[in-house]
């Protein structure tokens, strides 16, 4: 409020915000066969991850590069961290090639220290609680620290098997109809039918959820025997960013992986072979190597909305 004939405001309101930024980081892989080896011909009847078969020689190992490579690339915006000055990789960066005491790493930020250092952490969530409303009880409280935060009505639930389980038992036990398990399923729950005893999708509050296993979390290969992570909830949609290299307004799903790349050079997913064995003659090598690299990060905006299950602490 003013007094009458005073002059204006001389109080000025200077609107702040807050900038973050992320690193790409450069991932290698290489295969590399003799010439010797590739005129000793031996053929093999294989089955492959990419759900080829037939009779294969050394582009079978070729082929299993690739996908191993393929699985760096996904794994390392899950999994990244940046590099700490204590840490292991700032201890031994010294055996890297390209790094010394004093060319540093820098890692990247993947999902899970993005969630931890900026979204919201959940441990030992109880969302299959035994009784009705049990579970839903405490999924409530992540429901009301959504509504602090952007409030975003489409989300999905990333899941390892026993939390999908639990919030299938949550759902169940919520359900007025669900004594005799009768109150979902499949084919209208006909007893001479099979019965569905999962939930792909519920609604609660505002709010819009759809799970599904996470094969990541489950599979004994990667997180499946680690039991430290839970799952994962992550807004639908996309939100508008401006974007300096264009020097405009875009818009972009609030998770996605960004890479170098220019008319020059795509670093998104680059593969070329050297050597003097198998078409190519770039050098005197008796060998054929096949190169992989990318550049990318991951960008997880909003990571506000975003919800980390945890079983334990996460160190």
């Amino acid at each position: 409020e003013f007094a009458k004939g005073t002059e204006g405001s001389t109080a000025n309101i200077t609107p702040s915000f807050t900038q973050f930024s992320n690193s790409p980081i450069i991932i290698k892989d290489k295969y590399s066969i003799s010439g010797s080896d590739t005129a000793q011909i031996g053929w093999v009847e294989v089955a492959t991850e990419a759900g080829t078969s037939g009779f294969l020689w050394y582009l079978k190992a070729e082929g299993e590069t690739r996908l191993r490579f393929e699985d760096y690339l996904e794994m390392s915006v899950v999994e990244g961290e940046l590099a700490d000055a204590a840490g292991g990789f700032a201890t031994n960066q010294a055996l890297v090639p390209g790094f010394s005491a004093t060319i540093n790493g820098k890692g990247t930020e993947g999902l899970f220290a993005a969630i931890e250092d900026r979204g919201n952490v959940y441990t030992n969530a109880d969302s299959g609680g035994t009784g009705a409303g049990s579970g839903i009880a405490e999924f409530d409280v992540i429901l009301k620290q959504l509504d602090t935060q952007g409030a975003i009505e489409e989300n999905m639930l990333f899941l390892d098997r026993d939390t999908n389980l639990a919030f299938d038992d949550m759902l169940a036990n919520i359900s007025s109809g669900s004594n005799g398990g009768t109150a979902y399923g499949l084919f209208e729950n006909s007893e001479e039918m099979a019965l569905n005893l999962g939930f792909s999708g519920f609604r609660r509050g505002s709010y819009d959820f759809y799970k599904t296993d996470w094969k990541y979390l489950n599979d004994i290969s990667t997180r499946g025997g680690m039991d430290d992570i839970d799952g994962v909830l992550i807004p639908a949609g996309t939100s508008t960013v401006y974007d300096q290299i264009l020097g405009s307004n875009i818009r972009r799903p609030f998770l996605h992986v960004r890479y170098r790349a220019s008319q020059a050079d795509d670093r998104r997913m680059k593969s070329w072979i050297t050597g003097s064995v198998g078409g190519a003659a770039t050098s005197d090598l008796d060998a054929m190597e096949v190169h992989f690299l990318s550049e990318r990060c991951l960008c997880v905006q909003a990571a506000n909305n975003f919800v980390l299950f945890t079983s334990s602490p996460v160190v």
